[in-house]
């Protein structure tokens, strides 16, 4: 199924641009950002967003900020976020048993590999990607404990970041673009053959 609406007939040079630098960045041409075309204003704030948002960066390693997109991803039941936040997560050294966790489908305790920060980190985009939206005192707390203020507007922002597209994208009923083989991203559980090496 496609989405909901088609992309404008003509779209401005400069969004076509931009659709040129995320089709090279991505290695996809990707439609919600056709689709935005219809109103600029709305493409240059996303892609702004986009951009400025943190990937990277010097007191939070990849893996982190790899889970709270996947977790974000999940939360938010959204298909094409957890096809593209999910693509090469065996890479982060994220594995099939903390992927499942990520997915709800197990608990915590049930894999030793993530670390403390890591576990709160996750914890904190759940509360984030909740609704409605509540922040346990004694959750707080614990996560001050971890990481610096500096550390906890990076998660809070790239949490709400993926929110963002979550809703933009399934409001436009974009489908999933095909950058992860490993999930089957209608039902959240892995798609992980036995064989293959995570």
């Amino acid at each position: 199924m496609g989405a909901f609406i088609n992309p404008p007939n003509r779209i401005p040079l400069f969004l076509r641009i931009g659709i040129w630098v995320s089709k090279k960045a991505t290695g996809k041409e990707l439609l919600v950002a056709k689709l935005l075309s219809w109103y600029p204003k709305a493409a240059v704030g996303s892609a702004m967003l986009e951009s400025l948002v943190a990937h990277r960066d010097k007191d939070i390693d990849e893996r982190i900020l790899k889970l709270v997109r996947m977790q974000a991803s999940f939360s938010a039941s959204c298909p094409f976020c957890i096809d593209m936040n999910s693509f090469e997560f065996q890479k982060q050294g994220i594995t099939k048993e903390e992927l499942a966790v990520l997915q709800g489908v197990n608990n915590f305790a049930d894999v030793v590999s993530f670390s403390q920060r890591e576990k709160l980190a996750i914890e904190y985009t759940r509360y984030i990607s909740g609704s409605p939206l509540s922040f346990p005192r004694e959750f707080i707390d614990e996560l001050k404990k971890y990481f610096t203020e500096r550390e906890i507007v990076i998660l809070a922002s790239t949490a709400a970041q993926v929110n963002y597209w979550a809703r933009l994208i399934q409001a436009l009923g974009i489908p999933p673009a095909g950058f992860s083989e490993y999930c089957d991203l209608q039902t959240n559980k892995t798609n992980i053959e036995d064989n293959k090496q995570i």
